[in-house]
C-alpha cells in the first residue's frame, strides 16, 4: 500500500535564528502541509536531527556532521555585550584587542571558533548564553556573541558593539543524510530563494517540452507577421497551405 503523504513538516531552530520569513513562504507554497517549529538548544541540534526529532533544522556551525546533510546559509556578525555605561560604548565598533583588559565570559553553548580568545577568562564558565547575559548585567564581565543572540537577550541596561575581527557565526540548514524528501527539497528551495517554478520539490513545475525545428520556424514567422515585417500567409482551401489563385477580370 502507498504510504499517506505527510501532513506536517517539523523544522528545528536554535536560539537567535528567526525562520518567520521562510515559514510564511512555506505556508504560501505548501498550504496542505503544516510547518511545525521545534526549538532546540545549540548542542542538542545534531542529535535531535539524527534521532528523527525533526525533518530539518536551522543550526549554528560547527556541528558534528556524521549522518547529516548540511548546507550553509549565511554568517552572523559578532558583537560584544556590555553595560550601557561601559567605556567600550564610546566607539561604534571595537577590535578584539580592545577587550584585552576585560573578563570575557565563555558560556558552554558558545559556538564562536576563536584562534585565541581575547581578554581574561572567568574562573567559572556559565552554562548558557542567558546565564552569561545575567553576569554581564551584574558587572562580572563582557560577552561576545552573534548579533541575533544579543538582540534575543536584550535588556535595557545592556548594549552591544560590533567586534570587527571576531569569528563570524555561520548558520546552516541540516537534515538526516539519506532522507532528502520532496518536502526537504521544497524547504531547501525556499531558503535558497528559488522561485516557485524553479523549486525542485513537489511545488516545482514540470519543464516545458522542447519544440521541433518546424515549430520554431512557424513561431518565428508568426512573430514577423505580427510585427508587420512580412505579409500574412493565407491558408488555401483544403488546408494545404498554398495561396488561393487570383480571380481574373470579368
Amino acid at each position: 500500500m502507498t504510504e499517506p503523504a505527510p501532513t506536517t513538516f517539523r523544522l528545528a531552530y536554535v536560539p537567535g535564528v528567526t525562520p518567520a520569513k521562510w515559514v510564511r513562504i512555506w505556508g504560501e507554497r505548501v498550504p496542505d502541509v503544516r510547518l511545525e517549529l521545534v526549538p532546540v538548544i545549540v548542542h542538542e541540534s545534531a542529535d535531535l536531527l539524527r534521532d528523527g526529532g525533526a525533518d530539518a533544522g536551522l543550526v549554528r556551525l560547527p556541528i558534528e556532521r556524521d549522518g547529516l546533510s548540511v548546507i550553509a546559509l549565511y554568517e552572523e556578525t559578532p558583537v560584544v555585550v556590555v553595560p550601557k555605561d561601559h567605556v567600550i560604548t564610546a566607539a561604534d565598533e571595537v577590535a578584539a584587542a580592545d577587550l584585552a583588559d576585560e573578563i570575557v565570559l565563555h558560556p558552554h553553548d558558545d559556538t564562536l571558533e576563536w584562534r585565541s580568545r581575547p581578554g581574561t577568562a572567568a574562573q567559572h564558565r556559565p552554562d548558557t548564553t542567558a546565564d552569561a547575559i545575567e553576569l554581564v548585567a551584574a558587572g562580572v564581565g563582557v560577552l561576545v556573541v552573534p548579533q541575533s543572540l544579543a538582540r534575543l537577550h536584550h535588556r535595557k541596561d545592556l548594549t552591544y558593539r560590533t567586534v570587527t575581527d571576531a569569528p563570524v557565526s555561520p548558520v546552516a540548514l541540516s537534515w538526516p543524510a539519506g532522507t532528502t524528501t520532496d518536502l526537504v527539497e521544497e524547504f531547501v528551495g525556499i531558503v535558497r530563494g528559488r522561485s516557485v517554478n524553479s523549486s525542485r520539490g513537489r511545488g516545482g513545475d514540470e519543464p516545458a517540452p522542447k519544440r521541433t525545428a518546424s515549430q520554431k520556424a512557424a513561431a518565428k514567422r508568426a512573430a514577423r507577421e505580427e510585427a508587420g515585417k512580412i505579409p500574412p500567409q493565407r491558408a488555401a482551401k483544403g488546408g494545404r497551405g498554398r495561396s488561393a489563385p487570383k480571380r481574373g477580370r470579368r
